[in-house]
This record gives structure tokens, sequence and C-alpha cells, in this order.
């Protein structure tokens, strides 16, 4: 847990509470819309776990979630910006984990001609929206842990 924790009024407090009970609302509709719509006489939940499983696989991955999180608050950086706001991670992981990335849709390669050549990465579309959708999450999971608290 970050110490010390982040202080909220009740106010900003209550509406990231309110934001998180509406994005589960929304997930049990989503659920109940593929359960809706499977083939099969009786649910078969392996669909939806594999398709979860497809889905994160992504995340699993050591240094996956630094990077993207790193791209995500600190906007568009260049190689060497991005080894040094990440802690601990060698050049060989970080090219291999941007390539991954990069061939998931999560992030761009923008090179721009020199002299001298200028490499940048930065989150497509698709990066930025699984951001998006993933910020209710990692609030959830700022409160549970106590990492966010109420005056």
């Amino acid at each position: 847990m970050p110490e010390p924790p982040m202080i909220l009024n009740n106010d900003e407090y209550t509406e990231i509470e309110d934001a998180i009970i509406s994005t589960e609302e929304l997930g049990s509709k989503v659920r109940q819309l593929f359960r809706n719509n499977s083939d099969d006489v009786v649910y078969d939940i392996s669909w939806e776990v594999d398709a979860a499983v497809e889905a994160l696989d992504v995340f699993a991955s050591r240094w996956t979630i630094e990077i993207l999180a790193t791209l995500y608050i600190a906007g568009e950086r260049r190689f060497n910006e991005l080894r040094r706001l990440l802690v601990g991670i060698s050049s060989r992981t970080l090219s291999d984990k941007l390539t991954t990335l990069r061939l998931s849709g999560f992030v761009d390669r923008i090179v721009i001609d020199g002299p001298p050549v200028k490499v940048t990465y930065k989150l497509t579309d698709h990066g930025k929206r699984s951001g998006r959708l993933l910020s209710p999450l990692v609030a959830y999971m700022k409160l549970n842990n106590e990492s966010v608290k109420k005056r």
C-alpha cells in the first residue's frame, strides 16, 4: 500500500464509490447479455471464463501493467524516459514488452525521421480505452486496501 494514503473529502470519496457501484451494475448487465445470447440450453460458463482469460492475458505478464500505467498516466514517452520511470526494468525486457504491447494493439511506436531519429511510444485508442475501463477496478482496489481514505 502506498504511504501515506491519499485523503479525499467525503463528497469525492462517495463519488468514487458511486462510480464503482455503477460499473458493477453495468458489468452485471453485460454478463446477462452474454448469458441470454448463449446457444446452450444450459449456460456454459467455460466460454465466458475462456474469454476473460484471453482478454486479460496481456495484463498478466510482469511489467506489462507498469508500462501501460506509465503511458496512461505520463503520456507519450521515449524509450529511455520509460526505462527511467520504470525502476528495475532492463532495456531488453522493456523492448520485448513494448513489442508485445504493440503487436497486441495497446501501444503505438512512432518514428520521426531525424537526424537524429526520434522514437516515442504512446497508447493507442484501444490502450487508452482499456485504461479507462480498468480505472474503476483500480479505484475499488485503492479503497479496499486503504490507499485512499476519506477525511
